[in-house]
């Protein structure tokens, strides 16, 4: 059952890649019926726990496994890619499109479900490929294959953490299984720790590798949809939540984790603010409800986390989805363009309600819940930690307020109405419903009936209070004339420039210098060896060849004059050789009288 949970998705991806435009007129209905079929074997794996154990390397056992943690995200991707693949088909997209988006699904299904680091990576790696190509879709255009490029370089400048995390954890406990990492011995531990944080951080687009996500927008707004709520950036909240053993093992890695998701949550919170974009107000609220799960990985509140990432999850992935319905049909995604959108569009504007003011962590609606339950756990770590936390709360409702009341403020006049695809409203009913009931899973009792590891934490005072202040913020976003928008937020937090002056531009620097070192004295030598070929050839056949052949030349001479000396004795007469003899005897008698003398 897990295996075919796994290959499902990538296996019918990879035929409708392979099968190509002319798979186009089938695609949808292929698409939304393997998406039926994942959501059921997920399912049935999350009640049943199935586990399949083998060996991807020799001599390194591994394998996937379905637990309470994974059991809840295997189902939670399913959902959202079913409900996404829907409202794609409605829209008529391709047999590319669906195959990228099977693919992309299915490694992280093999993300969540891997027991080791081996189909860990494997997952992550096709993950971040396939976000490259459906971020990049439109590839005939200059920008999304820019920001295409953007988003998978960031991306993979930290995945390099991850294999660092490998070879550390082969270092210090001999095994690559997730489960063996926090009893690693030290530093490779540490080590092991530092390379999937700086991982998880870039995946899940936290601070300082926040500004790729703002890339990904140039992608069709069922991508923002799949890769903002289920895929992509939840993998790496899920990768921390997964070894909060080794974050809390290392004494350290569990406080920089909270600190690094508190943080991202309130300055990504405020670049959420200053956004007149809509889909660029959605991509920055999502770092910064990302930070809310990253903040209860580190404090220690898996099922907080784990609640949070479900519920944001369906959240976002209804709100991207009802942004792409109103630029489908308006032509626009600008804040100040889209007043009246809501009222032209009734069902998108009261769904995109429902997920905003979850969002905003409105009572009773489901962000409400999870989001207090990592708030009071933030608290019992750190009283610092707690205020900057719930400042960032108070900027989520702000946010979230500014969008709700854009969209319904006014009414449009102008053109004729575009009709909403009827297959395209019934995703967005089902994921508005989530979006208001699933707090449920941050209520005690809960996570230990799905088998969450770690401890349900509610606080009453504090849920009331972040309630309170949530419903202020939206009163008053919505009689202010005027909405904060703070200017040195508007740009990312110049957080992609500070990239390319700070890493990009020495990189290529660097790799400059490197070339004219290599130009000037590497290529240099080895073109000075081969001139000094044919110049010492050249010599050879001036000068030194001469004096040879002249040496060989008299060699010969002088042996045929040796020979003509020796020929000269060679009378053929006897008494010519008795007399030869004769002298020859008289010199060695000589000899010997003179030796003896």
């Amino acid at each position: 059952m897990i295996v075919a949970l796994a290959v499902t998705p990538p296996a019918a991806g990879a035929l409708l890649l392979l099968t190509g435009r002319r798979a186009d007129r089938a695609a949808p209905a292929a698409g939304v019926l393997v998406a039926t079929a994942v959501l059921a074997l997920a399912v049935a794996a999350a009640v049943t726990c199935p586990v399949a154990r083998f060996a991807v390397l020799p001599g390194w056992p591994g394998g996937l496994a379905v637990d309470g943690l994974s059991g809840v995200l295997v189902v939670t991707v399913a959902s959202v890619l079913l409900a996404i693949l829907v409202f794609a088909a409605a829209y008529g997209y391709g047999a590319r499109f669906f195959g990228l988006m099977l693919l992309f699904a299915g490694a992280m299904l093999v993300t969540v479900t891997a027991s080791d680091l081996v189909l860990l990576l494997m997952g992550w790696e096709v993950m971040g490929a396939m976000s490259y190509a459906l971020i990049g879709y439109e590839w005939r255009e200059a920008e999304p294959v820019r920001s295409a490029d953007v988003a998978f370089l960031t991306t993979r400048a930290a995945d390099l953490g991850l294999y660092a995390a490998a070879g550390f954890a082969v270092a210090g406990s001999h095994s690559l299984a997730l489960s063996a990492l926090g009893g690693a011995a030290e530093p490779w531990r540490d080590l092991a720790a530092a390379g999937a944080v700086l991982a998880a951080l870039g995946k899940s687009a936290q601070l300082p590798f926040s500004f790729w996500l703002s890339r990904a927008m140039a992608g069709p707004s069922p991508v923002s949809a799949l890769l903002h709520s289920a895929t992509m950036v939840a993998a790496g909240a899920y990768l921390l939540l997964r070894l909060h053993p080794l974050l809390a093992a290392t004494g350290w890695a569990g406080t920089f984790v909270a600190w690094a998701g508190a943080v991202t949550a309130l300055l990504l919170g405020a670049v959420a603010l200053a956004q007149r974009d809509l889909k660029q107000l959605l991509a920055a609220s999502t770092c910064a409800q990302i930070g809310f799960m990253v903040l209860g990985a580190g404090a220690g509140s898996v099922p907080g986390g784990t609640a949070q990432l479900v519920a944001h999850a369906a959240v976002k992935s209804l709100l991207f989805l009802c942004a792409g319905a109103w630029l489908t049909a308006l032509g626009t995604k600008q804040l100040d363009e889209l007043h009246g959108a809501a009222r032209r569009y009734r069902l998108v504007g009261a769904a995109f309600g429902a997920g905003a003011l979850s969002l905003a962590g409105l009572p009773p609606l489901a962000l409400w819940v999870t989001k207090d339950e990592v708030l009071t756990a933030a608290a019992e770590r750190s009283p610092a930690l707690f205020a900057v936390g719930l400042a960032a709360s108070v900027l989520s409702a702000a946010y979230a307020a500014k969008a709700l009341f854009a969209v319904w403020r006014g009414t449009r006049t102008d053109g004729a109405r575009v009709p909403m695809p009827m297959l395209a409203r019934l995703p967005l009913v089902i994921l508005a419903a989530a979006a208001c009931v699933l707090g449920v899973l941050g209520l005690p009792g809960v996570a230990d009936a799905l088998d969450i590891p770690g401890e349900t934490r509610v606080n009453g005072p504090e849920l009331a209070v972040s309630g309170v202040l949530a419903a202020v913020t939206i009163l008053a976003v919505r009689f202010a004339r005027t909405i904060p928008a703070p200017a040195w937020a508007a740009d990312w937090l110049f957080l992609e420039r500070a990239a390319r002056a700070g890493i990009v531009r020495p990189a290529f620097a660097l790799a400059r210098a490197l070339a004219r070192f290599d130009d000037r004295f590497v290529d240099g030598a080895v073109r000075a060896v081969a001139r000094s070929g044919p110049w010492a050839a050249g010599l050879a056949g001036r000068g030194a060849e001469l004096r040879l052949d002249g040496l060989v030349t008299g060699v010969g001479r002088g042996a045929r004059r040796l020979a003509a000396l020796a020929r000269r004795p060679q009378t053929g007469l006897v008494h010519t050789y008795y007399a030869q003899a004769a002298v020859l005897l008289a010199v060695l008698v000589a000899v010997a009288v003179l030796a003896g003398w």
